[in-house]
């Protein structure tokens, strides 16, 4: 196998991002760390899936944010999905917004950003979050490794008690939150509850090596 080859690095006010393509796969590093590629996107599409299937199945054409734009698995699969209404998108870096529109990526995501229920917002999700006066039924969010492990310092702030709250202000009664992790987390688990959240549980993607990835989910109560 050959070695990644460099295709975009930026610097922004978060930080490096690099864009990196290993044979026919592509890769986003984020400050060093790796964070996707487009080899597997089955914890992508369960994130999406999970939170649907945890709805209430009369609600029609749920609303979903979908929290970091990353390799464009998330969105790719809810706009596959004609039975979700508005799909929002959140991401804060801007390279990653370029990739996707006119550069390597953009033949992945073309579909989908087009579709009329998408919109893809740069902004960072956590201010987001604390400042929109927009409603979700669902969201899904793929920002970091995991709650344990952030990409920034600055992310931590999303999984405080404070955070969490900013979550569920932003549901609508009986809407999920769906949160993906590189690895179990019962404190995080514990912190959803303590949130206030009900019906706090934990799905499991089986990987080829290590331990499995996860999404962990809450709901609103109605």
């Amino acid at each position: 196998m050959s070695g990644p080859v460099t295709l975009d690095r930026r610097e922004g006010p978060y930080g490096e991002v690099v864009l990196r393509r290993r044979e026919e796969h592509f890769e986003i590093i984020a400050n060093g760390t790796f964070l996707m590629d487009t080899s597997d996107g089955r914890s992508e599409r369960l994130l999406v899936d999970a939170a649907r299937d945890a709805l209430p199945a009369d609600r029609p054409a749920p609303a979903v944010l979908i929290g970091g734009l990353g390799v464009g698995f998330s969105l790719a699969h809810a706009a596959a999905d004609p039975r979700w209404g508005r799909i929002t998108v959140v991401e804060r870096e801007a390279a990653i917004i370029d990739w996707h529109r006119t550069g390597p990526l953009a033949p992945l995501s073309a579909a989908s950003l087009a579709d009329p229920r998408s919109t893809v917002l740069h902004a960072d999700l956590v201010a987001h979050l604390h400042t929109s006066a927009e409603w979700y039924d669902a969201l899904c969010l793929d920002i970091d490794n995991g709650p344990d492990w952030t990409v920034t310092e600055d992310n931590r702030s999303l999984y405080s008690p404070a955070g969490l709250a900013a979550c569920k202000d932003r549901l609508n009664p009986g809407g999920v939150l769906a949160v993906w992790s590189a690895q179990p987390s019962a404190t995080f688990e514990d912190s959803l509850r303590n949130a206030g959240f009900s019906g706090v549980r934990t799905e499991e993607i089986r990987v080829a090596r290590g331990v499995p990835d996860v999404v962990h989910l809450g709901v609103r109560p109605a």
